[in-house]
């Protein structure tokens, strides 16, 4: 039976992303597993996997908050900034707990942000990253980003750990290397773990090699989470058999008056059948996805 769910992976340090997708897929011999927003190698923590028509949700898991833990070195700056990239600087200047205080307050709330050099971000067609290693100037256009929180956890100079919540397409390598900028020292990323993606935490994920070794032995569907917590936000419409019915038809259902938004239908079972978008006007939801055939 084609799987329909999530799989919440608590990511190594080493696999990409992809890599993850590429694993889940042979493991399961499910065909369609996307991810709901992608983790660097060198970063570990939370990765959410779509599987079969769960896939169709990525578009609302992918601009869901994230959290991380994020540990930032002072001293030096490099290109990639990260550990990995060549020095840009080398100051060997630390900051004090108090000044890197008063310059955190200006990295909070909405902020313009540049994304890396050695980044995804396409332009000219290409990958950021591939223009870099050939050796082109990368400029890329700074984007509103939102960091919701941003918070000392630790220093011991000239680390800094720091935990960091914020909306969807914010690099945390441009947060680093913006604060050793702020800070006249030099700072690059050494260390990133997500903590949180959308609803799903660390306790809600399994480590890759339990994940493996279930799929090896074909008890991997014990992790396969229902697609419905996917969105815990959005109210919840159980349907009767008729309403279902309607809806697979693509055809609406009657709803409260002044009801507005995105709600999920679940059907009799307990599965998300749908999801249905308000027409206020005419007291009626509207399918705008459809899960069930």
């Amino acid at each position: 039976m084609t799987a329909f769910g999530l799989i919440v992976v608590d990511k190594p340090i080493g696999p990409s992303s992809h890599d993850v997708v590429e694993i889940v897929r042979a493991g399961t011999g499910e065909s369609k597993v996307g991810h709901a927003g992608t983790l660097d190698p060198r970063a570990s923590g939370v990765l959410v996997l779509c599987l079969g028509r769960a896939t169709r949700l990525s578009e609302y898991l992918s601009s869901s908050i994230k959290e991380y833990q994020a540990q930032v070195r002072f001293g030096k700056a490099t290109e990639t900034y990260d550990s990995e990239g060549k020095p840009t600087l080398e100051s060997g200047k630390v900051p004090s707990a108090r000044q890197i205080e008063e310059v955190l307050e200006s990295f909070r709330g909405e902020i313009l942000q540049v994304p890396p050099p050695y980044s995804a971000v396409k332009l000219k067609g290409k990958k950021a990253y591939e223009l870099a290693r050939e050796g082109q100037q990368v400029a890329l256009a700074p984007r509103t980003v939102t960091i919701f929180t941003l918070k000392v956890l630790d220093y011991r100079p000239p680390e800094l750990t720091l935990r960091v919540e914020c909306s969807a397409g914010t690099y945390i390598r441009s947060l680093a290397n913006d604060l050793g900028e702020a800070l006249s020292t030099g700072a690059y990323l050494t260390a990133l773990r997500r903590v949180k993606a959308g609803p799903f935490g660390l306790a809600d994920s399994i480590d890759l090699l339990t994940l493996e070794s279930a799929m090896s032995n074909g008890s991997w569907s014990q992790y396969l989470r229902p697609a419905a917590e996917a969105l815990p936000d959005l109210p919840a419409i159980s349907l009767a058999d008729p309403e279902l019915e309607r809806i697979r038809n693509g055809l609406a259902i009657p709803s409260e008056e002044n009801s507005h938004g995105l709600a999920k239908a679940l059907a009799p079972s307990g599965e998300l059948a749908a999801i249905l978008e308000a027409a206020g006007d005419a007291n009626e939801w509207r399918p705008r996805k459809v899960f069930l055939a």
